[in-house]
């Protein structure tokens, strides 16, 4: 049987395209590394990285731009904007590294998507904003620019420590017709060549972010899909609990890391 598993595991490097041997090239990462914690950022091209670190390169700008302006307007039946409640947006310092939370009227978390959305559904009386639409990803990335360079500081205790388990759980699971979790890419093959691109550890810890394959910027969730479909498993949809609780594990598995948002990746 151990043997059987050795061969299927090697039959699905081969067919993923695994090459070379873990990335240990020693330099000081400063505040990206945090123990054996490594951000994306320290996985990727220098060509990409000066882009996140220029504002003006970095496209995702143009939706946080965007979203900065839509602040202090008016929305919904409410009349109200987000500046009437929450003032400055300054003022959410801190706020994106500490998401998901536990949402008591929900009995459930909530990552900041769904905070946006909860805001306008009941505060503004507004319709919600679509899951990967340029609204909702350009609001979620001003927030969340207003705690970069914290630490991420995601709690799992008292009634968020169920939810973490179900995102450990779905994290160690294998899934798909590859019979892969997503430890098997992020932990076991971290730093090495998956054909053409270097995996990372998956820290989530620079979402939503402009990522370069897209052309555009994309949720935590658009990539977890993506995941999903590449080891031939059905992806569910982006906001549903499996992966808000998925969010909230690897979110944890983060902390220390610092808030980079909006990060530009491969």
């Amino acid at each position: 049987m151990r043997h059987r598993t050795a061969v299927l595991a090697g039959a699905v490097g081969l067919s993923l395209g695994f090459v070379g041997v873990a990335f240990t090239e020693a330099g000081d990462w400063g505040d990206y590394q945090v123990g054996d914690k490594r951000s994306g950022y320290t996985y990727a091209q220098p060509e990409t990285q000066a882009m996140q670190d220029d504002d003006f390169e970095n496209p995702a700008f143009l939706l946080v731009d965007l979203a900065a302006e839509q602040w202090t307007i008016p929305d919904g039946t409410a009349g109200k904007a987000c500046a009437d409640c929450h003032g400055d947006v300054e003022n959410l310092a801190g706020v994106g590294a500490s998401y998901p939370v536990y949402y008591e009227g929900w009995g459930k978390m909530m990552n900041i998507e769904q905070r946006i959305n909860e805001c306008r559904t009941e505060n503004m009386q507004a319709e919600p904003l679509k899951y990967d639409s340029k609204g909702l990803l350009g609001m979620t990335a001003l927030v969340k620019l207003q705690s970069r360079g914290m630490p991420m500081n995601v709690a799992i205790d008292g009634p968020a420590a169920p939810f973490y388990e179900k995102g450990k759980e779905f994290y160690f699971e294998r899934r798909g017709q590859l019979d892969l979790a997503c430890a098997s890419c992020h932990e076991d093959h971290a730093g090495e060549q998956l054909r053409a691109n270097r995996l990372s550890q998956g820290q989530p810890n620079g979402f939503p972010t402009y990522r370069l394959k897209w052309q555009n910027m994309g949720s935590l969730h658009r990539r977890i899909k993506g995941c999903n479909r590449q080891v031939r498993a059905e992806p569910y949809k982006s906001g549903s609990d499996e992966y808000v609780n998925l969010e909230l594990f690897i979110s944890h598995r983060a902390n220390g890391l610092p808030v980079e948002t909006p990060s530009v990746r491969n």
